[in-house]
């Protein structure tokens, strides 16, 4: 087993590598989208300083790379009873890859994208009530980092009250609840000072 447990991390975190944002936007404006806007290499900052056109591409690169990160890792413990567990530690590697990518000098993204597709991989009752509360929000507020960070914490509490009788599951939810809350701390800086981007807004270097 913990030969498959270390071969679905592997394959997770080198997937994780595979950054959407700086892909499109050094294929399409042959530039990396870290030097512009917030600095992150995440779908937001590509949005505020490429616009909506090749958006779609991060998202199926990063969407991707997720979802076969999950199958994958599920798949190779799935033999052991731990297909769910094994989703879980595929999201953990992917994401942990895709903010932190060795191969980019572990400068990525904030991986809000991975977690919405894990847990799209893995639970759809609990994906669609996610994304209710991140439409509300940032519909409401215009703050897509506080429907990211409502809905990392959301993540980590949806997985315990579902999969309580999973630890292993609850762990790597709640790893990657206060990861994603973890990497969104300059924009809870920003949003009680009152300077944080909204949507629609122009990225600013920060």
């Amino acid at each position: 087993m913990w030969y498959a447990i270390l071969l679905g991390a592997l394959v997770g975190y080198m997937l994780g590598n595979l950054n959407g944002a700086v892909c499109i936007s050094t294929l399409v404006s042959h530039e990396d989208v870290r030097t512009h806007g917030s600095g992150n290499a995440g779908l937001t900052n590509f949005i505020r300083n490429y616009g909506t056109a090749s958006a779609a591409l991060v998202i199926l690169i990063d969407g991707a790379k997720t979802a076969l990160s999950c199958l994958v890792c599920g798949q190779l413990l799935e033999p052991y009873g731990l297909e769910l567990e094994g989703k879980m530690l595929g999201t953990v590697m992917v994401t942990l890859g895709h903010n932190f990518p060795a191969c980019l000098g572990f400068k990525g993204g904030k991986g809000i994208l991975c977690g919405a597709v894990s847990v799209l991989t893995m639970d759809l009752r609990l994906f669609l009530i996610l994304m209710v509360v991140f439409a509300v929000i940032v519909a409401a507020t215009r703050y897509v980092s506080l429907g990211s960070i409502v809905v990392a914490v959301g993540y980590a509490v949806g997985f315990a009250l579902l999969y309580g009788d999973r630890p292993w599951v609850i762990a790597g939810a709640v790893f990657i609840g206060a990861l994603a809350v973890f990497m969104h701390r300059g924009n809870i800086v920003r949003l009680v000072q009152g300077n944080e981007n909204r949507l629609g807004q122009k990225g600013k270097k920060q």
